[in-house]
């Protein structure tokens, strides 16, 4: 927007300074044209006042300009000229301006007792322009100063309109990526702020609708406590103590899930947790293999030197690693292997799963859709946790078969 106001105003004032500034060009030089000839005829004036008088030599001498005077006997007082077409012209009692070599003459007649003579005064084109050059050039000067102003004021106009559209694209870019905190200071043109204004009352709206899912969402997780505790008694009620504690524990597994889901639901800030990543996937991975153990799968773990965090809540990178080797555990048959690698990205942390399965459809890939009976959430889950640190998720099917999925975590 700067540099097309900047054109427009150049482009226009442009426009302007040459209609104003050429007729005013010609007009001196008209003035400066004028002015000389004006001098020239006021010379041939006095001289014509000598003619016929013994003075009229002395009166020639005077002039500070080349001066001819042809009389009427043939004789010639004063520079030598020709006597042209023009100077017999005058001879007839007329007074004649004419061009030419170098310039003008200017051509007055006076009577004399003997006759007719002719005062021929020579302008020179040095003096028909005398001065023109100067002025033009500080027309010019004041053009290009006129047009560099204008330039100026134009892109401070366009600064004070531009400063509040990128503020606003930079708190519409971070209500995008999720801090819904992010508001824009009105400022600039009524428009502008009208737009501010209007921004900031949308991220609140926002806002509010969220609080109120996650409300939503606390709720119907609470009402789950009831049949849970439901599910306990009968648990308890159990003859078969070795099956009462197994059941007692899918119980309170359940019921440590749905905790998390109301806690999480009810995060009403923006701001990023972190935890050490490796520690994270160390604990899930240990947690799995025992049922990797049971089915014979083979799990190679690599992890990092060091501390690795990301900006990522244990809580949620636990579920995202239970994701994805839940996906293999439940799409990969028994006895196929599958691999767990943390590293180090640029990013912050490149977590990859891969096995030897039969791979995916890419459709499976789309939220909510599942080939195998599932909710087809899980990669979504993974999708958008990865999204919300600053990373991404890439999902292929290496040319062996199989499937890999590399979560990129930023870092914390």
């Amino acid at each position: 927007m700067r540099r097309w106001l900047a054109l427009l105003v150049a482009a226009t004032t442009s426009l302007v300074l040459i209609a104003l500034l050429v007729p005013m060009a010609l007009l001196i030089r008209a003035v400066a044209e004028n002015g000389a000839m004006d001098r020239a005829t006021a010379a041939a004036g006095s001289v014509a006042l000598a003619v016929g008088t013994p003075d009229l030599a002395l009166a020639v001498e005077q002039v500070a300009r080349p001066v001819t005077v042809f009389l009427p006997d043939g004789r010639t007082v004063g520079a030598r000229a020709p006597r042209s077409a023009a100077v017999r012209l005058a001879a007839t009692g007329r007074s004649v301006t004419a061009e030419t070599d170098g310039g003008r003459e200017v051509l007055v007649s006076a009577q004399s007792p003997e006759g007719t003579a002719v005062i021929r005064v020579f302008v020179p084109d040095a003096e028909l322009t005398k001065g023109v050059r100067e002025a033009w050039a500080a027309l010019l000067v004041l053009g290009l100063a006129l047009v560099v102003l204008g330039i100026v004021l134009a892109d401070r106009l366009a600064l004070a309109v531009t400063r509040p559209v990128d503020g606003l694209a930079r708190v519409s870019h971070r209500l995008a990526g999720g801090d819904l905190t992010a508001r824009a200071e009105p400022g600039g043109p009524p428009e502008v702020r009208s737009v501010a204004l209007a921004l900031n009352h949308l991220a609140g709206r926002i806002d509010e609708l969220l609080a109120a899912e996650r409300e939503s969402v606390a709720d119907l997780s609470h009402r789950l406590r009831t049949p849970l505790t439901g599910l306990r008694l009968d648990a308890e009620a159990l003859r078969d103590p070795e099956e009462a504690a197994r059941v007692q524990a899918r119980v309170d597994a359940l019921e440590r899930a749905v905790s998390a889901v109301i806690t999480e639901a009810r995060h009403r800030t923006a701001g990023r947790a972190s935890c050490e990543a490796g520690a994270v996937v160390r604990e899930r991975v240990r947690f799995w293999s025992v049922l990797a153990e049971d089915q014979g799968r083979e799990v190679a773990v690599g992890l990092p030197d060091g501390p690795l965090p990301v900006a990522v809540g244990a809580g949620e990178l636990a579920a995202c690693v239970d994701a994805l080797l839940g996906n293999v555990f439940a799409h990969t048959p028994e006895g196929v292997a599958l691999s767990v690698r943390l590293a180090r990205h640029p990013d912050g942390a490149l977590l990859t799963v891969e096995d030897a399965g039969p791979g995916f459809e890419p459709a499976q890939l789309e939220r909510g859709t599942s080939g195998t009976g599932s909710t087809g959430l899980g990669l979504d889950i993974v999708r958008r946790t990865a999204e919300a640190s600053g990373g991404r998720l890439a999902v292929s099917s290496p040319g062996g078969g199989g499937a890999r999925v590399e979560v990129v975590l930023g870092a914390a």
